[in-house]
């Protein structure tokens, strides 16, 4: 007994189970969430954010706990701002950062309402 040379692949397996994905646009915002939270030191940054005095940090209170000047801090505020996860706010001349409510939970509400 031979078996046959081909598949048959005229017919599927099984039923499609995927049927709904998110946006692209919904997809690239989710993304720029996780990328900015994909760096240990933004990570810490938002945890000092939260334990801050009001749920907020100036920005030259932020640098001495990381061990990171204050242009490179500053490059990852910016990088966590552009990715919704803080606002930001001028006060004379520093920068206060406060967590954006709710962000997190937005990101991942996005993937599992799918």
């Amino acid at each position: 007994m031979s078996l046959p040379a081909t598949l048959d692949t005229s017919t599927s397996c099984c039923a499609p189970r995927v049927t709904a994905a998110i946006t692209v646009e919904d997809a690239e915002r989710v993304a720029r969430v996780f990328k900015a939270l994909g760096d240990p030191t933004r990570v810490r940054l938002l945890s000092l954010i939260a334990a801050g005095d009001g749920g907020e940090a100036c920005i030259c209170d932020l640098t001495a706990p990381v061990g990171l000047s204050q242009g490179t801090v500053s490059h990852h505020m910016k990088l966590l701002a552009d990715a919704g996860l803080v606002t930001r706010e001028q006060r004379g001349k520093w920068a206060y950062f406060a967590i954006t409510d709710g962000a997190l939970d937005a990101a991942a509400d996005t993937l599992r309402s799918v």
